[in-house]
């Protein structure tokens, strides 16, 4: 278990979780992180830091962003780090970052954007917090209030969920 005065990484990369919606374009785009707000909002006390490493749509993520991500977790002093990141392909970076040793690495994202009133991202990144002071190292995804070891898990995107695969 993480100590009480040993603070958490939280690396954002985009995704769901901060996207906004622009009028004019009748779009949503991937906007300026609001993990900051939504710890305070959420009145947390642990010390955490928190690095944007891109800001990105999952799918528009390619293999140099992914390599990106990795070598961030791998050379962050912390141990224990928080990945904010879109759902569509939050498991393949998942399966790069599994090659880290001796880290708590956990995944999670938002089905809607932050800024909405029904969103879950708060309780999402609320549950990230939660598994990475009592998790094994390893990685992990967390997503409506379930949590996953990144290998066991795929999204079903008919279901709008992460399941459970075999083995």
């Amino acid at each position: 278990m993480l100590s009480p005065e040993m603070p958490i990484l939280v690396l954002t990369t985009g995704g769901t979780i901060d996207k906004i919606y622009f009028d004019a374009l009748s779009d949503y785009q991937v906007g300026e992180t609001v993990v900051s707000k939504l710890l305070d909002i959420a009145r947390v006390k642990r010390p955490f830091r928190i690095e944007e490493v891109v800001r990105k749509d999952s799918l528009e993520l390619d293999d140099a962003d992914r390599a990106l991500i990795r070598d961030r977790v791998a050379a962050a002093p912390e141990s224990h780090i928080i990945i904010t990141h879109g759902t569509d392909t939050m498991t393949e970076t998942a399966k790069l970052l599994s090659a880290i040793a001796g880290k708590t690495v956990v995944l999670v994202g938002a089905l809607a954007p932050a800024r909405f009133g029904e969103s879950d991202a708060s309780f999402n990144l609320g549950m990230a917090f939660a598994t990475v002071q009592v998790a094994a190292p390893g990685v992990y995804i967390t997503m409506s209030g379930s949590v996953f070891r990144a290998d066991k898990v795929v999204k079903d995107r008919e279901k709008g969920a992460f399941v459970p695969t075999e083995g």
